[in-house]
């Protein structure tokens, strides 16, 4: 696609990834920008704040599922391409109720597509030729590895919970309507993202402020479930390199290649705690470490092959995760405002998803 020319229509671009991806796209020359977020408890729409008064940048705040109003904005708009990222995304909280994760990510991806199909097919010439759409998934979808072996893109889908059921289903949806109606889509699966302003649910950011706070350290079951950590800035990389390299109707794996299971991570990030706040306490954080029941249907492990993003999206991960991590815990300790807001008003680090 052509960079001075693109406008870009992204759907849930107030969150953790769509935020950094909005930042990024933002940070060329030429790009227009149209923000589609419904902005649900785990929004964030004030890291995109510095754009509010740029003419490449338009926000909207409003819901996949209402058909009028995506049907509008894609006629006023005419973007060249659809970044799908919208979706409830917590595991824990689609154990407790998966109604909002079936109606957001099924239902709501399925207007998307009817919608973004008429628009297509409206497309003459150029234009209709380098439309894409592009939708964001997860590994999880795959369901659970034993000790060995990757993820490739044709796994089979054994989704074991709400949440990745959802998702599965979205990608399913969305390979029917390219391979139905020939809508030119292209679909990421990405490994856990960590990193700056990633709301304190997710186990990395709620490890951190939960040590800082000097408060227990839950870790599910034996704390050796096994997760692939990608930093958020390889994981937009990877989508923008999908958007204009991925061949129409593929799949890729987006994977940092960093193999932990949770024990091993929050004894990480204890560690670095221990540095950066020296002095503050006596004690070593890990000893903050508390086992407690695990997660109904837990996966044991995810790791993805990314040898066909690789290969022919010239993608690879660049953050190495030591650094990322160390950033990372930096960042949190030097915005505790941002998290304490949120605390206060949104989430107060009860444990969610227990049956």
């Amino acid at each position: 696609m052509n960079s001075n020319t693109q406008r870009l229509l992204v759907t849930g671009g107030a969150g953790f990834i769509g935020s950094a991806l909005v930042q990024m796209l933002l940070a060329r020359s030429g790009v227009r920008v149209l923000n589609l977020d419904k902005v649900t408890y785990a929004a964030n729409p004030e890291a995109l704040e510095r754009f509010a008064q740029s003419a490449n940048y338009r926000f909207v705040r409003g819901d996949i599922c209402d058909r009028p109003l995506v049907e509008r904005l894609l006629a006023e708009f005419r973007p060249q391409a659809i970044i799908h990222l919208a979706a409830e995304s917590h595991v824990d909280r689609s154990i407790d109720d998966a109604a909002g994760f079936l109606q957001t990510n099924i239902m709501g991806t399925h207007v998307l597509l009817d919608a973004a199909l008429a628009h297509w097919r409206a497309l003459e010439g150029s234009e209709r030729e380098a439309f894409r759409f592009l939708h964001v998934s997860t590994d999880e979808v795959y369901g659970s590895l034993g000790s060995e072996g990757l993820f490739h893109e044709d796994s089979p889908y054994m989704p074991n919970s709400p949440y990745s059921a959802s998702k599965a289903s979205s990608d399913l949806l969305v390979r029917a309507w390219h391979r139905t109606y020939g809508l030119p889509t292209v679909t990421c699966h990405a490994s856990n993202n960590y990193g700056p302003r990633q709301f304190p649910e997710k186990l990395i950011p709620l490890m951190i402020i939960k040590a800082s706070r000097g408060q227990e350290l839950p870790v599910y079951g034996k704390g050796d479930n096994v997760r692939d950590w990608m930093h958020v800035s390889d994981h937009v990389r990877g989508l923008l390199a999908a958007l204009e390299r991925g061949k129409v109707g593929q799949t890729y794996n987006l994977g940092g290649g960093v193999e932990l299971n949770n024990l091993e991570l929050v004894r990480l990030i204890c560690r670095l705690l221990d540095k950066e706040l020296a002095g503050r306490r006596a004690e070593p954080h890990e000893e903050l470490i508390t086992f407690v029941p695990d997660r109904p249907g837990h996966d044991q492990r995810y790791a993805l092959d990314i040898a066909k993003a690789e290969r022919e999206l010239g993608w690879a991960p660049e953050v190495e995760f030591a650094q990322g991590l160390a950033d990372t815990v930096g960042w949190y300790l030097g915005n505790r405002a941002w998290w304490e807001r949120i605390l206060n008003d949104r989430y107060d680090g009860v444990r969610l998803g227990l049956v």
